[in-house]
């Protein structure tokens, strides 16, 4: 059997730190015959030296495109435009036009964020059938039972409550609160993130007589874990947390009024449905409202769906909170920051790398593996779902639509 060349991306979105390999995973992949380029990253939490000391071959930075065909390109944010592939020459150079994307022409392993209907889902999806690429979205590698076989939830859920807990007492202070939230940086480990959420929670008790009160919706969840995992962590008790999962929602549809009366409400679901606002712009006019911060750790900001329409921007580290009109204090903001856990880069990739790692082995016999079948499956339903001024596009370009099953 050929062997299979994984080809490491390095990662372009700002303040991402994270990979999907580890050098702990690599060195395994290595070791099972596997072939692993690394491309060099200013970025990455890991030094490229780590990975050439396992014997991974370093490639230059941004260097997939040019990758032969047969190698798969893994990584884990979306790819932006403008770091793809040039269009190769048009049928009829006239076609071209604002419903032409470039394409992409290798098989991907990443978060893609276009089979839910998101913002421009068609634009994303629709270049890897126009390239004759691939897609394997890392959101749906899905074990027997259904389970996710890596995520990053854990890290997520403790990243956004920290933040949030942060946030809750920069607008407590008098001297602070009328100031946007300043931008964050990663830090090295889980210890010196709880120390400066620790020094925050003491600087905001200064200014109230009580601990936060936190609402983390989605509590039994990986990230609703994390949620709790952080406040467990800085000392927030048991009675100042609020932990809600199906077997509350179920019993009556939202808006809930449980929200807006905590001080932070951390959202840790996973949206698969069209279900009622858990708050809205109704409810945040309650003369109850103590709600201050909002942690969208689900972020599902462009999902039609999204059951906190209460604002539409996601944030970035540079820009962690959107504010919140509302008719009096204290003062709301939103934390929709879509890829929280590189606050913890190591840890989190780390966690996330040895999860998937299993899966990754059986990449050399993925026309037979359930977990690979299913993903591609999955691409090809999405593809045949793209409307028509899409599937006219990949014809411009010479591509062609993946109809529904494998060959």
């Amino acid at each position: 059997m050929p062997t299979t060349t994984l080809h490491l991306r390095s990662e372009c979105k700002p303040m991402e730190h994270r990979s999907a390999l580890t050098p702990r995973t690599t060195k395994q992949l290595l070791e099972a015959g596997y072939k692993v380029n690394v491309e060099r990253s200013p970025e990455r939490i890991f030094e490229d030296s780590e990975f050439e000391a396992v014997g991974a071959t370093l490639v230059p930075e941004g260097s997939w495109p040019s990758a032969p065909a047969d190698h798969l390109i893994i990584g884990l944010k979306e790819l932006p435009e403008e770091d793809c592939m040039i269009i190769p020459p048009l049928k009829d150079p006239c076609l071209l036009n604002s419903h032409l994307t470039v394409p992409l022409h290798h098989t991907h392993i990443q978060f893609a964020h276009c089979y839910k209907g998101q913002s421009n889902w068609e634009e994303v999806l629709s270049r890897f059938p126009t390239g004759s690429g691939t897609l394997y979205d890392l959101e749906f590698l899905n074990d027997e039972n259904g389970r996710r076989v890596a995520a990053f939830g854990y890290h997520a859920g403790y990243a956004g409550a920290a933040i949030a807990v942060m946030v809750w007492a920069w607008q407590l202070d008098p001297a602070t609160k009328s100031r946007p939230f300043p931008s964050i940086d990663y830090y090295k480990n889980e210890a010196d993130l709880v120390a400066k959420v620790k020094r925050s929670l003491e600087e905001g008790m200064k200014y109230t007589s009580s601990m936060p009160r936190m609402m983390v919706m989605g509590a039994l969840g990986r990230c609703g874990s994390g949620a709790l995992g952080l406040c467990k962590a800085i000392g927030l008790p048991d009675s100042s947390m609020v932990k809600w999962d199906l077997a509350e929602t179920s019993q009556r549809p939202g808006p809930y009024e449980e929200i807006v009366e905590s001080d932070i409400f951390v959202n840790c679901i996973y949206l698969s449905k069209p279900i009622p606002p858990f708050v809205n712009r109704e409810t945040l006019s309650s003369t109850k409202r103590k709600l201050s911060v909002v942690c969208d750790v689900s972020c599902d900001t462009t999902n039609p769906h999204n059951p906190i329409p209460i604002y539409d921007i996601c944030t970035t580290f540079e820009k962690p909170t959107v504010p919140v009109k509302v008719d009096r204090d204290p003062p709301l903001s939103v934390i929709s920051i879509d890829h929280l856990p590189s606050l913890l880069p190591r840890e989190a990739s780390q966690d996330f790398s040895d999860a998937l790692l299993p899966s990754l082995l059986k990449l050399n016999n993925r026309k037979q593996e359930r977990v690979w079948q299913q993903a591609e499956d999955l691409f090809r339903e999405k593809v045949a779902g793209l409307s028509a001024k899409w599937k006219q596009g990949q014809a411009f370009l010479g591509g062609a639509v993946v109809p529904t099953g494998r060959p």
